[in-house]
């Protein structure tokens, strides 16, 4: 049954009330009854409202009032064309807001800017590299880039579609996907992202919260964004021209390449942003990163960069049995599995698949995100994959796995077939046999006579 907004609001006031995220789970999705649209809706409110539930605490009003003056912007502030209504994300460099644009249409839409006190040179330049390589790519799975200038005094902001979405993982988790379904929705994420690498763009800090996913006409539909940290690799993207300053470690540790670990001479490439998408596919599959997010930040600087560098993560299926009785269970009903197919699943081609991808020497994996969507395809439609070579036997059982219906049929034609030969021989030899008997038992009467 579809419900009214009043409902939804009245949902949204009692989940965000919730403060065990399993619990809030649950009752998303007993109210919700499968409607997945509107389960994403509100989560997305949620996690848009993270700051504005934190103000019931006096002291946080205080320091956020604080901030808020600091930075010279306010809700209801006008900036060229655009209400600002809401603050919905921060950076290091810059602040996001929920805006609405008042003409030529009206519109909700994204507006970033860059934080007061932050807008030196470098930082004017990362912001403009990210502006531009934005602005530059034109793909339905990556945010859309509307406008562009600066407030009256010199500060850049840009202006992109709004996301309302939730991070890849968690709506993989919150719908149950199946592990097809997973791979299915990973598979857009490399196109959009071969779609960067076109234009001359590595990102270069994927990760969940930067794939969000929202819902278009009841479906699921993946949005890359955030590249303020991305690279430009064929072109300049601005007059500004940005370097990464040597010894600079950028990215997310949990879902850095080695070669962003080790800060080394050698460039980062498109290869970068494959490894990357190699952890993330390891996550949608296993519940985990190969390297959990906690362990490296508690192995310190130097230590949690050999281990990015050196350290061989386990295979998929390895890591799925080495967790603990209760986190089995867990991932698995959440991929609408039990431990022992979850493991089947994951187990051989997958495997394979996300551990190419996650080669410390880049010349050994995927030379592109869309080489890794072709062997999701391949493995979808159980077709052999490039992350192994494969023998006659591999061939065969992949063969006998798509024609399951025509090699049954014709196993037991061929079964019926052999049993008559075997049959009919058998007859043939006892005949044989018999009349042989039959004969000599006729030459001994003949002798006796």
């Amino acid at each position: 049954m579809n419900k009214s907004a009043s409902d939804e609001k009245q949902i949204f006031n009692i989940a965000r009330q919730i403060e065990q995220q399993e619990a809030r789970e649950a009752y998303l999705d007993q109210v919700c009854s499968g409607d997945t649209s509107m389960l994403i809706r509100i989560n997305a409110l949620l996690q848009a409202h993270r700051i504005e539930d934190s103000f019931l605490d006096p002291t946080t009003v205080t320091l956020a009032r604080s901030h808020a003056a600091g930075l010279g912007i306010t809700p209801g502030e006008m900036i060229d064309r655009y209400k600002l209504l809401e603050q919905i994300g921060e950076g290091g460099f810059g602040v996001v807001y929920m805006a609405e644009q008042e003409r030529p249409v009206r519109r909700r839409v994204a507006l970033k800017i860059i934080k007061a006190g932050m807008d030196t040179k470098a930082v004017i330049a990362r912001f403009e590299a990210e502006r531009q390589a934005l602005a530059m790519m034109d793909h339905p799975n990556i945010a859309r880039v509307l406008d562009a200038g600066a407030t009256d005094s010199g500060r850049p902001y840009f202006v992109m579609e709004l996301v309302k979405g939730i991070p890849i993982t968690d709506y993989c988790n919150q719908t149950e996907l199946g592990t097809q379904q997973r791979l299915e929705l990973f598979r857009e994420v490399c196109l959009a992202v071969q779609h960067a690498h076109h234009k001359g763009i590595i990102h270069r800090d994927l990760k969940p919260s930067n794939i969000m996913v929202t819902m278009r006409d009841d479906k699921p539909v993946v949005k890359v964004i955030d590249f303020g940290i991305a690279k430009a690799t064929e072109q300049k993207l601005t007059e500004k021209t940005l370097f990464t300053h040597f010894g600079q470690m950028i990215g997310t540790p949990a879902y850095m390449s080695p070669e962003q670990a080790a800060m080394s001479e050698f460039d980062v490439d498109t290869r970068s942003d494959v490894y990357s998408l190699g952890v993330l596919l390891y996550e949608l599959l296993t519940g985990t990163t190969p390297f959990d997010a906690k362990s490296l930040q508690s192995a310190g600087f130097d230590e949690m960069r050999r281990m990015i560098r050196e350290d061989q993560p386990p295979y998929p299926s390895t890591k799925l049995s080495t967790l603990d009785k209760e986190a089995k269970p867990a991932i698995a009903n959440k991929r609408h599995a039990t431990p022992g197919i979850l493991s089947k699943q994951i187990h051989g081609d997958l495997d394979l698949i996300v551990m190419k991808a996650l080669e410390k020497n880049r010349a050994r994996r995927y030379e592109s995100a869309s080489a890794l969507a072709q062997d999701i395809q391949r493995h979808l439609n159980d077709e052999p994959i490039a992350a192994v070579a494969p023998s006659t036997a591999y061939k065969l059982r992949l063969f006998v796995r798509r024609n399951k219906g025509p090699v049954m049929t014709a196993a037991v034609i061929a079964l019926l077939l052999i049993g008559g030969i075997v049959a009919s021989s058998w007859q043939a030899v006892r005949a044989t046999r018999a009349q042989a008997l039959a004969l000599t038992e006729a030459d001994r009467a003949t002798a006796a006579a």
